[in-house]
């Protein structure tokens, strides 16, 4: 082989070795840009952003629905029979309403016995007077003497007492005839009967219960931190165990606590006619006021390894996961406590889906609320 041959034998090789690194070079960016191109975000999603509104602050409790205050009704006299009973437990009564009667045959028979009494001792007392009268007129004319005149007045004073004497009898006769009916000490509605028709009553003995006024109120249990911020006329929400949820007001909070418990009884008045009944154990809360709070959709919040996370969109398209401080629940929105800034672009819907890092699109914005 010559030397020109050999050249350009040599010649050839290093042409194609130079072309084919210039064609790995020049294809280099095609593919850059290629993949650059076929990265497609994860999900598209619409944005929202965290609001500032005024909250009610509350304090959760739960406790006992009792009477606001409960009326016995006692028989004031004993050992007389029942005779008539005219109320029954649910019964709503008024004040001074008859309830039951008691046998009155005995009563009526030392009524009687105790005005003759009085007639009788009326009857001395005007012959003693008579006596008495005509003492004072010969007094001091030697016709009776003076130890005669000084007996007929005394007589005069004693059968006055006697007179007294049985007319006082007679009342209290008239006030145990009285006490033979046995009426509501004040407007309310009858929470028990132990009294039985037939039966014989002793003096004291609880006849009826009533529930004054139809009153009840939530007794709510709050510990030594939560009570100083609970005052007179704040607004509660009680729940009942029907799922009934009623409205009260704060009555008085107890001054000292409970020194089994540790806890304290805050008294809720309730409305009259609510469905509330004493032996209710009931939840609530009592509303201390308002304060701001930043608040974003329930539906921005994950719940990840036990912590509350939400998906901030940045310049990049790309999210970023926030760790959040939750504070209160009010309807379908969260109090953000930390981790959150009011003008962050939050992931609304999915957020679930995603991780951290992850590119996006954003289908719409959520409006703001007016």
């Amino acid at each position: 082989m010559n030397k020109t041959l050999r050249y350009g034998l040599i010649a050839l090789a290093l042409l194609a070795v130079f072309g084919t690194g210039a064609l790995i070079l020049g294809r280099k960016p095609a593919a850059s840009n290629e993949s650059k191109a076929g990265a497609n975000p994860v999900m598209a999603v619409t944005l929202v952003k965290p609001e500032l509104q005024n909250w009610p602050q509350t304090l959760q409790a739960n406790g006992p629905i009792a009477a606001w205050q409960e009326g016995i009704v006692s028989a004031e006299t004993g050992g007389l029979r029942i005779m008539a009973l005219h109320a029954d437990v649910g019964d709503v009564v008024k004040r001074g309403q008859l309830l039951a009667e008691l046998a009155q045959d005995s009563v009526n028979a030392d009524l009687r016995k105790y005005e003759a009494a009085l007639a009788s001792a009326r009857a001395s007392l005007a012959q003693a007077r008579a006596d008495a009268e005509r003492a004072r007129l010969v007094k001091g004319s030697g016709a009776i003497s003076e130890q005669q005149i000084s007996s007929y007045l005394i007589t005069e004073q004693t059968a006055q007492a006697n007179v007294d004497s049985a007319q006082a009898q007679l009342d209290a006769q008239r006030v145990v005839l009285a006490r033979t009916r046995v009426t509501a000490v004040d407007d309310g509605v009858i929470s028990s009967r132990s009294a039985t028709l037939g039966k014989v009553v002793s003096s004291g003995e609880e006849l009826y219960r009533l529930v004054r006024q139809n009153r009840f109120e939530w007794r709510a249990e709050l510990d030594a931190q939560q009570l100083p911020r609970v005052r007179p006329g704040q607004s509660a929400l009680i729940t009942t165990p029907g799922g009934e949820q009623i409205r009260g007001k704060v009555r008085i909070a107890a001054p000292t606590l409970a020194t089994d418990t540790s806890r304290a009884v805050v008294y809720v008045s309730l409305p009259v006619g609510s469905s509330a009944r004493a032996g209710m154990y009931a939840s609530g809360r009592i509303e201390l006021g308002e304060q701001p709070a930043l608040s974003v959709p329930q539906s921005t919040v994950v719940l990840r390894d036990g912590f509350s996370y939400a998906f901030e969109l940045g310049a990049d398209m790309h999210v970023t996961r926030r760790k959040l401080s939750i504070g209160r629940r009010q309807a379908d929105r969260i109090e953000v406590l930390a981790g959150l800034s009011p003008q962050a672009q939050l992931v609304a819907n999915g957020a679930a889906f995603l991780a951290d890092g992850d590119l996006v699109s954003v289908k719409s914005a959520a409006k703001e609320k007016p």
